[in-house]
Formats: structure tokens, C-alpha cells, sequence
């Protein structure tokens, strides 16, 4: 008689081991008629994650509506949208989760076309990876370039380039080649670390999951082979301790702990952390679990920190290491990635998100403007962009100085995801304006609304010098309390 424990794993173990396995965040970007869809199609019915009835349905639907002959148009597992099947293209971003014996995977299948720029940012927001899709027949052109600077923009640090169709070229090598150093020449300047370049033909299967024969000279793995070990553990930044705080625990009188998500470093108990923006610091009593206490956390683990001294900490504040301090401002410049279907109106103030911290954002100037087909640099001062096109529209992406109500903290986009990426909330209607991932600080005498500040000048007043420091000190709590006021001393 068959017996549950006869069997190498019993359910449990299965579902232990199931949970033990990485995730692997990926999207798709490319041209129209690329073939995203489709290799996403692809891949999953030759690595046999499509259910019986999907795949009659599958079938069905491809007679009916297809767009690739005889074949199966694996495209329609993706685009389910009418209008997308309608026209054969994608136009919201679509989701699908699979997962293999060594790793599980959420793709994001993103469109191509340029007015469905934020869509690719949405889909490419929580990504580890990009699959960058090229036809072999037409080559890198301005999509690719437009979807490889939008993808560095998001600080994605692995990319494919999927060399696709390349059975209408008869797997030349010299096409593939030329791809290649075309491509490489191209993203050289935007310091992307590891990129690999896959020939293969969605439609067929070729080195979608298994290695094909068509290709002998070609040394690689299969793309499958390939997302299955590309190394990711290290994309997150582990050196620098963030906690934002999101809720205080109080359950009984006994017990007052922070929740919320490790941002980024690693944190054990007995660690003495800092409370900002009060400064005040005390030591890690326990690390807090659901399931029981931890000697350390690290991101992106939930828990809850409970201190030895009583401090008071509440929602939006932050934990961090006192040798290892994010920055701490109210000034910062951006590139900024509009949302709305209204375009930017400079003179109102917007919520900002970030982390935990929610507070009320001023849009003090545009720098420039970049344009994402040619990653051109468009500013009033270089005569490439009228004034008046200077307030952001839809897709539209720009390098912006903000100005915010409190104090952030906050480290770089590129150094830290997690303290580095805002949006922006239109106060009115509730919408997300906007996305934002964080350069670095502003001093304010580099602000170029500096002259927009209200000025006091103290010569003209007549008042003696004095005075100066005082009034000087004046204006530096002003500007820490949202009233930023210029204090000018040269006669």
C-alpha cells in the first residue's frame, strides 16, 4: 500500500523547502512586436507551469485571434486586455508568477511604446533584473536605448539582452556580434555591472529554456539556466542600517516595541542604535519575530525592536546605527518620473512618501529635462527647452530641486533603493504625481530659487553688525521650521 512517508518529501518538507527558495524580480522591455509576450509565453509552457485548461484555452484563442500563423501565439497568455489582443500589443503592465526547483519568479511583462513610460517604471520598480528584448533583423535601436537608460534609472544591476528572432536571420553569429558591440558601446557610459547577451527565437524556443543546436557557437546558458542562477543576495545594501519605523506595538503595559521592514543593513541585539531625528540613542533589548526572537534581522525581514531605555519614537521617524547616519535635509534634488494625466503645477504643494514618512514637498526648480530617446539633456539655460515647457507632463522625466516641510532621511538612490525612492501625492485628488529616487542633497545657496527666498537685508535695515549672528540664527530656525529666509550681511 502507498504510504506518505515512503515518498523522498512529505508535504511539509515540500512546502518548507518551497518556502526556502529565493525570489527573483524580472521585466520584460522592448519594442512593439519584439516578442515580450511571447517569450514570457514561452517560457512558461516549456518549463511546463501552464494548466491544462489554459493551455486549451491557449489554443482556442490562438486560432481565433493569434498573431503568429500556425504556431501558438503564447503572446495571449500575457495580453489579456481586449485592446491589447485587438492589436497585438501590450499596454498595461501584466504579472505572472512561476517558479522553478531552484528559484520563484514574478515578471512583469512592461509595454514598449513611449506614452506607457510609466508603466515600465511600475513594472520595473521592485525588479532585480531586465530582460531587454532586441529583433535581430532591425538591431539596438532608439526603444532599446530609450528601455536600457530607463531601466539604469531605476538601479536595476543585471541586465539580459535577448537577441530575439533569430531564426528570420538563420542564427547568423556576425548579426548576433554586431548586436552585441553595438549595445555595449552604447550602455558603456551608464555603469551597469553585469549584462548578458542571449541569442534566441521566442516563437521556436530556441535557448528559451533548453540550449539550442541551432546555435552552436554560441557558449552561453539557456535563458531559463541563466535566471535560475544569476546572483542577486547582493543587490541589497547591507552595510547601512535604516529602520523606518511604522507602528508602535503597545499591547500590554509590559511590552512597547517598533515594527517595520529592515530597509537595508543588518541589525543584532545589544546594538546600540539612534532614534532620529531626536538623536537620542539606547541599546536593541530583542528582535521580535511572529515566530520567536532573533539574534539579528536583516532586509527585507519584518520584526519588531524592542530598546532597553524608553524613548519616544512614533511612525516616520527612523533607527539607525550613531557611526553610520543617513543624510538628514530638507533640500535634495531628484529625477523625478510624472504620472499624472495633469501636468506639473509648480506653485502647489505636494504630499511626499518616503519610507514611513509622509510630509509637504515644494517643486523649487526643474534643472533639466532628459529626453528618453536620445538621453539629451534639455535646460532653459542651453536654449533646448522653452520656459514654458518647463512645468512636467505625462512620461515626461526630469532632474528636479525639492524643498520639503521636515527634515528627511534619506541616502542616495544608487546606494540605498529603500531611503533613496519617494512619490509624490497631489493633495487634491489623491493621485501619485509622481516618482522620485534621490540624488543627493541641496545646500541652499546652491538652490537656484535662491532669489525667490524672502531676503532680509541687514545693511539696508540699518541694523548694526552686532546683531548679525544672532538674527543669522534667526533665519537658520525659520528655514528648519519650513520658512526658509535669505539673510544677507555684504553691504
Amino acid at each position: 500500500m502507498y504510504k506518505m512517508k515512503d515518498t523522498k518529501l512529505s508535504i511539509k518538507e515540500f512546502l518548507d523547502k518551497d518556502e526556502q527558495k529565493d525570489l527573483l524580480r524580472f521585466l520584460t522591455a522592448g519594442s512593439v512586436d519584439d516578442g515580450k509576450s511571447t517569450l514570457i509565453g514561452r517560457l512558461l509552457f516549456d518549463s511546463k507551469k501552464i494548466y491544462e485548461d489554459q493551455l486549451d484555452a491557449l489554443e482556442r484563442d490562438s486560432k481565433r485571434m493569434g498573431n503568429a500563423g500556425e504556431h501558438i501565439d503564447y503572446a495571449l497568455l500575457l495580453d489579456g486586455l481586449k485592446a491589447e489582443r485587438e492589436q497585438g500589443i501590450t499596454i498595461d503592465v501584466a504579472y505572472r508568477y512561476f517558479s522553478t526547483n531552484n528559484r520563484k519568479f514574478i515578471i512583469a511583462d512592461t509595454p514598449g511604446h513611449e506614452q506607457y513610460t510609466r508603466n515600465m517604471i511600475t513594472g520595473g520598480s521592485t525588479a532585480n533584473l531586465a530582460i531587454i528584448l532586441v529583433d535581430a533583423r532591425a538591431g539596438v535601436i532608439t526603444q532599446t536605448r530609450r528601455h536600457t537608460y530607463l531601466v539604469s534609472l531605476l538601479g536595476i544591476k543585471h541586465i539580459v539582452l535577448a537577441v530575439n528572432k533569430m531564426d528570420l536571420v538563420d542564427f547568423d553569429k556576425d548579426i548576433f556580434d554586431k548586436i552585441v558591440a553595438d549595445y555595449k558601446r552604447f550602455v558603456a557610459p551608464l555603469n551597469i555591472p553585469d549584462i548578458t547577451c542571449i541569442p534566441l527565437s521566442a516563437l521556436d524556443g530556441d535557448n528559451v529554456v533548453e540550449k539550442s543546436e541551432r546555435t552552436p557557437w554560441y557558449e552561453g546558458p539557456a535563458l531559463l539556466s541563466f535566471l535560475e542562477t544569476v546572483p542577486i543576495d547582493l543587490d541589497r545594501n547591507y552595510e547601512d542600517f535604516r529602520y523606518p519605523v511604522q507602528y508602535v506595538l503597545r499591547p500590554n503595559q509590559n511590552f512597547r516595541g517598533f515594527c517595520g521592514k529592515v530597509a537595508s543593513g543588518v541589525v543584532h541585539k545589544g546594538d546600540t542604535v539612534m532614534a532620529l531625528p531626536s538623536g537620542k540613542t539606547s541599546k536593541v533589548k530583542s528582535i521580535v519575530t511572529y515566530d520567536g526572537e532573533l539574534e539579528y534581522a536583516f532586509p527585507p525581514q519584518c520584526v519588531t525592536i524592542t530598546l532597553e531605555d524608553e524613548i519616544d519614537i512614533s511612525r516616520g521617524e527612523m533607527l539607525v546605527h550613531p557611526d553610520n547616519l543617513p543624510i538628514q535635509d530638507r533640500n535634495f534634488e531628484a529625477m523625478l518620473v510624472w504620472m499624472d494625466e495633469e501636468p506639473m503645477n509648480m506653485d502647489k504643494q505636494f504630499y511626499i512618501k518616503q519610507t514611513t514618512n509622509t510630509t509637504r514637498a515644494r517643486v523649487d526648480s526643474i534643472r533639466y529635462k532628459v529626453n528618453v530617446n536620445t538621453m539629451e539633456q534639455l535646460s532653459v539655460d542651453n536654449g533646448r527647452l522653452a520656459k514654458e515647457d518647463l512645468p512636467m507632463k505625462l512620461n515626461e522625466i526630469a532632474r528636479v530641486v525639492f524643498t520639503t516641510g521636515k527634515e528627511l532621511f534619506f541616502d542616495p538612490y544608487m546606494k540605498n533603493k529603500q531611503t533613496g525612492a519617494f512619490i509624490l501625492i497631489d493633495p487634491i485628488t489623491n493621485n501619485t504625481s509622481a516618482v522620485g529616487m534621490i540624488i543627493d542633497r541641496v545646500d541652499v545657496k546652491d538652490m537656484i530659487i535662491e532669489e525667490a527666498l524672502a531676503v532680509l537685508n541687514l545693511p539696508k535695515l540699518g541694523i548694526g553688525e552686532e546683531h548679525y549672528e544672532a538674527i543669522r540664527k534667526i533665519c537658520e530656525e525659520l528655514g528648519k521650521l519650513g520658512l526658509p529666509v535669505r539673510c544677507v550681511t555684504d553691504k
